[in-house]
């Protein structure tokens, strides 16, 4: 391309190095069990903001952590800043930290900050310290400008003092944790290298394991290239039935979940992330996705995302960062279907599986387009079928059904989809149920205002069935109709068609039963009647709701008539005569 901007060059870039593996043994593996969790929606998401949380936001995003189920929190880098020194001792002081959570803190291999964050957690029950320091070739060479001597020595002595300053607070239950910094960009060797020494120096055992996590700090390669190293770290590393591997990927390449879901397979324990992924550039792994990835599988996640309400509102509270709408099984439009194909689907395979679960509750979720129940995250199924231009009779009979328990057949589905589509482009924006409502009563409701059963009387015979109605119609004042039929249908149609001179003829019919309203229990129930009508050779549907199922069913079959103008059209001296 001649025309190609010299400033967008691909040139400048090379090619992440793949591992030379040839027992790579992952990806034959499955997840069959949850990792250990631990967010650092306090620490690292915190670090990420414009604005870091205030200290009763941060309260509010660990009591929220505490109830999802996270054992394992990282609440802060004490040595950074005042306000996360005040929040740990805030925790600890206060009693708000339950028994079976452990609190985690970073701090860089420094004796001062190392220092200061065992002070923050002086008095807890128990605590995770986090150790880092850069490992990586780019910033021992052009950052550090330190040897891999140098830099593997400040690890060593970083465990030590770790180990002299937990020594001076017994009375807390410790555990170790280190991470070479940037591991994806250190040298495979070194990086097992600083590690084994790290872990030469704790001398970990099986009742008191370290944890050695693997952070993937800026994501350069694609997860499968982060699954060899993993492996190849998990086979050479030292006192690996004592150590638990941890992962920390970030999502600069958007393959964070990916690169930690590959990493379990490949023998990693143990998973930091946040809560929908928050974190610096395109953020941490998202801890709600690889969880609930999880879970569609049928495995227990050991987290609980089932009020995904409050979750979204508590961290966009606490973080002033909007959830995206598209946002895996936390979006407000993930389970929302607008193409009437998809809706169709959805709508028949739910009615399935409302069947199915009445006779065996423990039926297996199948379900098209939708992977996992929407009411598993609390929500409602009135969210998952959304009317627009694009939608099909399925999503409207659908919305209908679950907001109003209007159960229509297919064949006013049919009729009724074109006037609600017509609505949607004119208006060019989406269809609320209430206004699809209200198109259903304008359409097949509102004949009623015009013509209307007063009161009939039914004479049920062997042979025929004698039915007298009297209508009451705004142009024409009060009627009497007289007809003889198989059924009190029968009877009403032709008598009605006799009374107007039109030949009409009873298409397709259907009734119903609807739900109380709220507030109404004492009630007598409604009943609701559809019709489908040839007048003159031409169909025409309509409804009635009543009390009464016959005069419901009566009316249906008179609004069907009064919408083709049938009688419209008859004169009053010509109904007067009947």
């Amino acid at each position: 391309m001649s025309n190609i901007n010299a400033s967008f060059n691909h040139k400048k870039y090379r090619a992440y190095p793949s591992i030379p593996k040839t027992d790579r043994r992952w990806p034959d593996q499955s997840i069959k069990t949850a990792p250990l969790w631990c967010s650092v929606d306090l620490r690292d998401g915190n670090q990420a903001l414009i604005e870091p949380m205030s200290p009763s936001q941060k309260l509010d995003m660990f009591k929220l952590l505490v109830d999802v189920g996270f054992k394992e929190i990282e609440v802060g880098f004490p040595a950074a800043s005042a306000p996360d020194f005040d929040f740990v001792r805030q925790l600890i002081e206060q009693n708000l930290i339950p028994d079976d959570v452990t609190i985690q803190v970073l701090t860089q291999a420094r004796e001062p900050l190392i220092a200061r964050s065992f002070a923050a957690l002086k008095g807890a029950k128990k605590a995770i310290v986090h150790l880092y320091n850069s490992t990586s070739t780019v910033q021992r060479e052009q950052v550090f400008k330190k040897s891999r001597d140098e830099i593997k020595t400040l690890a060593i002595q970083g465990a030590r003092w770790m180990q002299d300053f937990a020594a001076a607070q017994s009375e807390t239950k410790w555990s170790f944790q280190y991470s070479p910094e940037s591991f994806t960009g250190t040298e495979r060797d070194y990086a097992l290298e600083v590690c084994d020494a790290v872990i030469n120096v704790w001398q970990p055992t099986l009742e008191n394991k370290v944890i050695i996590n693997l952070p993937s700090t800026v994501e350069t390669s694609t997860p499968n290239v982060y699954a060899d190293q993993i492996e190849w770290i998990c086979d050479n590393i030292s006192h690996r039935e004592s150590v638990s591997i941890s992962l920390h990927t970030h999502n600069d390449r958007g393959c964070g979940v990916a690169a930690a879901e590959l990493g379990v397979l490949a023998g990693a324990d143990r998973i930091e992330g946040t809560l929908l992924g928050n974190g610096e550039r395109t953020g941490n792994m998202d801890i709600v996705t690889m969880a609930m990835n999880i879970y569609s599988q049928g495995i227990d996640p050991q987290l609980d995302f089932s009020d995904m309400d409050r979750i979204i509102a508590t961290i966009e509270r606490c973080t002033q960062l909007a959830v995206h709408p598209r946002h895996p099984y936390a979006g407000e439009l993930v389970f929302a279907a607008f193409s009437g194909s998809h809706q169709d689907a959805i709508n028949k395979c739910m009615a399935i599986d409302a069947m199915q679960r009445i006779e065996k509750p423990e039926t297996q979720w199948q379900v098209a387009y939708l992977p996992i129940d929407p009411r598993d995250l609390g929500r409602t199924y009135q969210q998952v079928i959304r009317i627009n231009s694009q939608s099909g009779k399925g999503g409207v009979a659908y919305i209908l059904e679950q907001d109003y328990g209007i159960q229509m057949p297919r064949w006013m589905q049919v009729d009724f989809s074109p006037h609600v589509q017509q609505h949607a482009e004119r208006s060019e924006s989406e269809v609320s149920a209430t206004i699809i409502h209200d198109i259903f009563s304008s359409t097949y409701l509102a004949a009623q205002k015009t013509a209307s059963i007063d009161n009939y009387q039914l004479n049920r015979q062997s042979n025929a069935d004698s039915l007298e109605a009297q209508i009451l119609d705004t142009n024409n004042g009060a009627v009497t109709i007289n007809g003889q039929g198989k059924g009190v249908l029968d009877a009403f149609v032709k008598g009605l068609s006799a009374s107007i001179g039109s030949d009409i003829v009873l298409i397709d019919y259907s009734e119903h039963a609807l739900p109380s309203r709220k507030g109404a229990e004492n009630a007598q129930a409604e009943a609701i009647a559809y019709v489908q009508l040839s007048v003159q050779g031409a169909r025409y549907c309509a409804a009635a709701k009543c009390h009464d199922i016959v005069t419901a069913s009566l009316q249906a079959v008179l609004n069907a008539v009064t919408r083709s103008g049938a009688i419209c059209q008859r004169s009053n001296a010509q109904l007067a005569a009947v």
